[in-house]
């Protein structure tokens, strides 16, 4: 009898990992959430802050610049998948499980709520260690014009724009998400997660937790008042929308019809 242990796992199987884990997810304990949460913005706030170092002076032109920043952004969501925490963002994915009724809404928004709370607050302290180091200093300051730059050019997004651009990202997250669920070792989750975070990037698309560095990282290091209070608020409301959006719907609720809303024994 042979194995299929070295193939990726099909998506139907896929399909039924992503209800499950839901299921673990939706019924965590507060604490661990909170923990694992912490992390997982700080995990995004490193690869916002390696995307920002690398693009700064890039010689590359406009794609190539994208594309290597995209590829050093992934950094982010390979420690959350890997090393393990929990993200708002890919988090979306649990209304698959609430889809099948096997999670109540109460459930599913509990988790959200403490996965957005936890994310915040391991931006909001990276962003903190990372004016404390200094780190725009590199390059001559030209690291820190680049983050006023993308924080600046986030900021005058319109509403239009930063809703749309959210609701994609969160789709190639979550397909990102979904793609490492099918991998069975390291290698073949960090080799799925790759391509659609750099694609999200090299796009200009919107994460909202990303946005929790980038932004107030930008206000730390720009002239009082050079990036509006208002602009900043509007994105990350928009784009948080967007993200749920494009997780719940674009990628739960399309997969779950078409894997899970029958059951096994007749499929």
């Amino acid at each position: 009898m042979t194995t299929d242990t070295a193939d990726a796992r099909p998506p139907r199987q896929i399909a039924r990992q992503v209800e499950a884990l839901g299921v673990t997810k939706a019924h965590m304990d507060t604490l661990t959430v909170l923990v694992l949460a912490v992390l997982a913005g700080a995990f995004i706030s490193l690869g916002a802050l390696f995307f920002t170092v690398t693009v700064t002076g890039s010689a590359l032109g406009f794609g190539l610049t994208r594309l290597v920043g995209g590829v050093v952004f992934s950094l982010g969501l390979i420690l959350v998948v890997v090393a393990g925490a929990e993200l708002f963002t890919g988090n979306n994915l649990l209304a698959m499980a609430w889809a099948s009724r096997l999670i109540s809404t109460r459930a599913v928004l509990r988790n959200w709520v403490l996965a957005y709370v936890g994310n915040v607050a391991g931006c909001l302290a990276t962003v903190a260690v990372v004016g404390w180091a200094d780190v725009g200093a590199l390059g001559g300051a030209a690291v820190a014009e680049t983050a006023v730059q993308i924080a600046a050019a986030k900021a005058d997004l319109s509403m239009g724009a930063a809703f749309a651009r959210g609701v994609l990202c969160n789709a190639l997250v979550c397909l990102a998400v979904w793609l490492a669920m099918g991998g069975r070792s390291v290698a073949d989750k960090v080799v799925a997660i790759v391509f659609p975070i750099t694609a999200f990037v090299a796009i200009g698309l919107e994460h909202s937790i990303a946005n929790w560095f980038f932004l107030p990282y930008g206000m730390l290091l720009a002239p009082a008042g050079a990036i509006p209070l208002e602009g900043v608020v509007q994105n990350l409301v928009l784009v948080t929308l967007g993200n749920i959006i494009g997780g719940t719907v674009l990628v739960g609720a399309v997969y779950w019809v078409a894997y899970l809303r029958v059951s096994d024994a007749s499929t």
